[in-house]
């Protein structure tokens, strides 16, 4: 059979259900999710099989509304993915709707190249009625090749999906060994894994205002990871929510960021975690290379 292979740009705003729609299609996790908006702040890529074909997937940031140098550096990373790509799909929360976030995006989209798939998510949540209008609204302003109906979070509706999207790339060689799942770092799946635990378990009390840098990735006699990493916040206040009373809250985080690496890269994992307050985190050059962003004017 002939090898094919191309990119798919996942695009869609914050909390549309992109990182999970791309782990789900990859089969296991390889970029983090958590109930937040804009929980996704770099380009990562997913590599997906069906059959003789690579299915390789560009998730996004979400777009939005962008004031600070950090969401800017987010959008630029979402709209340079979609460049790249052989096709870019438009993911829609199905029950939110097509807010201002989806209309923005739209105006982006409706006048580029590519060819462009809808996507409607969480349709095992919102209301058919609601999915038909929101349908017929999208479509009036930008001519979609094709729309699916999906839940990523249950499979609804994911196989007919996949199989679409595997008939729709070119040929070609593959870019990626079979293997292989993603091209994140193993320094970057790292940090990305403990900020996903400070979003699940700090929730509203510290939005955006952290980072997390691996300082040190290495490798154990014994065949063990060994990481340490340094959460980066603004102020005291964050750093002492962080920490918890008697310092149980950086305690559970680790624990679980722990627990999530060694179930990843299949070894014992020990992580080290340190809190540190660096008022201006978000305009230090340098993280931003760390964390797979462009530096942005």
């Amino acid at each position: 059979m002939t090898k094919k292979c191309g990119h798919v740009a996942i695009i869609g705003a914050p909390n549309a259900g992109k990182s999970t729609l791309v782990n789900a299609l990859v089969g296991q996790k390889v970029a983090i999710v958590s109930p937040k908006a804009q929980t996704t702040r770099t380009r990562m890529l997913g590599v997906a099989l069906a059959g003789e074909t690579q299915i390789i997937l560009v998730d996004t940031p979400g777009i939005f509304a962008a004031q600070r140098r950090l969401d800017r550096a987010m959008v630029a990373a979402a709209w340079d993915g979609a460049g790249d790509a052989d096709m870019i799909a438009l993911i829609v929360d199905g029950r939110a709707g097509a807010g201002p976030k989806v209309e923005k995006i739209l105006e982006g989209l409706k006048d580029r190249p590519e060819r462009k798939w809808l996507v409607l998510n969480k349709v095992d949540i919102a209301a058919k009625e609601k999915l038909l209008s929101l349908t017929t609204k999208l479509t009036e302003k930008c001519d979609f090749e094709q729309i699916y109906y999906i839940s990523a979070a249950t499979g609804d509706g994911l196989d007919e999906f996949k199989q679409a999207l595997a008939d729709a790339m070119p040929e070609g060689e593959w870019h990626f060994p079979e293997d292989q799942v993603s091209d994140a770092t193993d320094r970057l799946i790292a940090s990305e894994i403990t900020r996903e635990q400070l979003y699940l378990q700090l929730h509203e009390e510290l939005p955006y205002a952290s980072a997390v840098e691996t300082e040190k990735y290495s490798e154990r006699e014994d065949g063990s990871l060994e990481i340490h990493q340094q959460i980066l916040v603004a102020r005291p206040t964050q750093r002492a929510i962080v920490l918890g009373k008697g310092g149980a809250r950086i305690k559970a985080i680790g624990e679980a960021a722990r627990m999530e690496l060694a179930k990843l890269m299949g070894v014992k994992v020990h992580l080290y975690l340190h809190v540190k307050v660096h008022a201006k985190w978000d305009e230090d050059r340098t993280l931003y290379r760390d964390i797979g962003l462009e530096w942005v004017e």
